[in-house]
């Protein structure tokens, strides 16, 4: 008797500590920290529905490629508003529908731009990569939450694979882009270096 007593506390105390392990604290974010990720879900989205929209126009692959990780991205934030209990922004929006109103006018904006041609299509990706790391930069700055740094890493790292993959197509068509966000010197740093391994995403 006193061995099986023995033994169940054993199991018990193993079942206690891997609740401990698996129910990992989750830190509340703060308003501003919130305000991010809500625009930061809304941005991603964004992009994702911009490379849709270019690739069923002119059936380039890499528009296909890059939306994937771009619903990754948005994924990822995604999971940073669930576990705190916070309202998806862009719940039952469909394709091309924002609730950011700046952004709705942006979307439209590079849609239309898009249209014009496939040149210009992939100019409209490498602005949207440009914009998403000068905007994250202003975002790193407002935390200091692991867990949120931890996903803008992995956003940041996808973000200049995907301003690679843009540049050498525009540069193969001989098309100069010069950034408009970002600084020249960060751009350049990072279109003269080779892809990196983003973790979790594929940043592809």
């Amino acid at each position: 008797m006193k061995n099986l007593v023995w033994l169940i506390g054993l199991m018990l105390l193993g079942w206690s500590s891997c609740t401990k392990k698996d129910n990992a604290v989750i830190v509340p974010v703060n308003d501003q920290e919130k305000s991010d990720l809500i625009f930061l879900r809304e941005e991603e989205k964004l992009a994702h529905d911009v490379y849709i929209y270019a690739f069923r126009k002119y059936n380039n692959s890499t528009f296909s490629n890059i939306a994937n990780s771009e619903q990754s991205h948005t994924n990822s934030v995604l999971n940073l508003l669930t576990q705190r209990n916070i309202s998806d922004p862009t719940a039952d929006l469909k394709e091309g529908e924002f609730l950011n109103q700046d952004l709705q006018s942006i979307y439209n904006s590079l849609v239309a731009t898009v249209d014009s041609s496939e040149n210009h299509a992939l100019i409209v990706g490498a602005t949207i990569e440009d914009l998403d790391i000068n905007d994250i930069h202003h975002f790193y700055s407002h935390t200091t939450n692991n867990e949120i740094l931890l996903v803008y890493d992995k956003l940041t790292c996808g973000f200049r694979n995907h301003m690679r993959s843009f540049f050498k197509q525009l540069n193969t068509l001989g098309i100069n882009y010069q950034p408009q966000f970002i600084s020249v010197s960060e751009f350049n740093a990072i279109v003269n270096s080779q892809n990196e391994q983003c973790g979790l995403m594929t940043g592809k």
